[in-house]
């Protein structure tokens, strides 16, 4: 794990602790599908066996590891801690703006998935981030 400091005076991992131990269990995973081969689907098996709920967010809105999904975090009819985002960065911008509207806790922007901006905003807004992790590498280390 880095040890850069944040604005607040924490480290980056401190934030990741923070994430995977005290923001909450409910995960909604951004860009999760059936699709076996797709990394978001091993990552949200591990969160689940780390006891946290998945949440699948895909356009599809298919039912993932028994977990009913939904087309988009608006779509969710219960409140949601972290948001996994599990997109082009391009597009994860519009995602982390979605979690601060839906009133997540915090948001993690998955290995590859970076946006400066996005980050800014969202910490600006209150949020817990993370960017350019993996909570299925980063939790295991927790024990």
């Amino acid at each position: 794990m880095t040890t850069e400091t944040t604005d607040a005076g924490t480290t980056e991992s401190d934030t990741v602790r923070k994430i995977l131990t005290g923001s909450g269990d409910t995960w909604a995973v951004v860009g999760l599908s059936s699709n076996r081969a797709r990394a978001a689907y091993g990552v949200a098996a591990v969160l689940q066996r780390y006891g946290k709920r998945i949440v699948p967010v895909h356009p599809k809105a298919e039912t993932v590891h028994g977990e009913q999904g939904y087309a988009s975090l608006a779509d969710i009819p219960f409140p949601v801690d972290v948001v996994d985002v599990f997109v082009n960065s391009e597009h994860a911008g519009q995602v982390a703006d979605e979690a601060v509207a839906v009133g997540a806790k915090a948001v993690w922007f998955q290995l590859g998935v970076i946006d400066e901006a996005a980050y800014a905003r969202t910490r600006e807004a209150g949020l817990d981030m993370v960017m350019d992790r993996c909570p299925a590498i980063e939790i295991p280390l927790l024990s």
